[in-house]
């Protein structure tokens, strides 16, 4: 079931990467990004990673994802150049099948000859967020609070720097 279920996201994942690529409006393309994200942060959760995927879905689809959008609109990009100017499309495609051949390849000759690495059980625990808090909070609290100001002093500087007014406007309203 859970490789039922892991081929599903990955196919998501490259359709939506692909969408995001070949899509001709850049809002588009950043919805295709988030979706890419969300269908990562699945994959993270097969592999019983939890704060990964956690992270995965407010980090990245979140807040990143939002700054993105805002300068796209902030650019306000009007004359969009297309992708399939730059190369053809069929030479993208002829690539991208290359790449799953070989990877195929690749993976039988390592299941025959014994060469991929087995997952041992004690890594279980490795991705959860209590083993991951436990080890934060104990031997890194330091530098993770340093990273708190860190955020912290950069968030309060670009809201400075967003309520800085144009010298033309201040003149006006006098």
């Amino acid at each position: 079931m859970i490789s039922y279920i892991f081929i599903l996201l990955a196919v998501f994942a490259i359709a939506t990467a692909l969408a995001m690529v070949i899509s001709r409006n850049t809002v588009n393309s950043a919805l295709f990004l988030v979706l890419h994200l969300v269908s990562l942060a699945g994959v993270y959760l097969i592999l019983q990673a939890q704060f990964l995927a956690v992270i995965q879905v407010l980090v990245y689809a979140g807040a990143i994802m939002v700054l993105f959008l805002f300068v796209i609109m902030l650019l306000n990009v009007d004359a969009e150049e297309s992708l399939f100017n730059a190369f053809r499309f069929k030479y993208f495609v002829g690539f991208l099948l290359g790449v799953i051949v070989l990877s195929q390849i690749l993976y039988s000759i390592g299941t025959v000859s014994d060469t991929l690495p087995q997952i041992s059980p004690n890594m279980a625990q490795a991705g959860t967020v209590e083993a991951i808090g436990e080890v934060l909070y104990s031997k890194y609290i330091l530098p993770f609070h340093l990273v708190g100001v860190l955020l912290t002093a950069a968030a309060s500087g670009a809201i400075l720097l967003a309520q800085h007014k144009p010298k033309s406007a201040i003149k006006n309203n006098d």
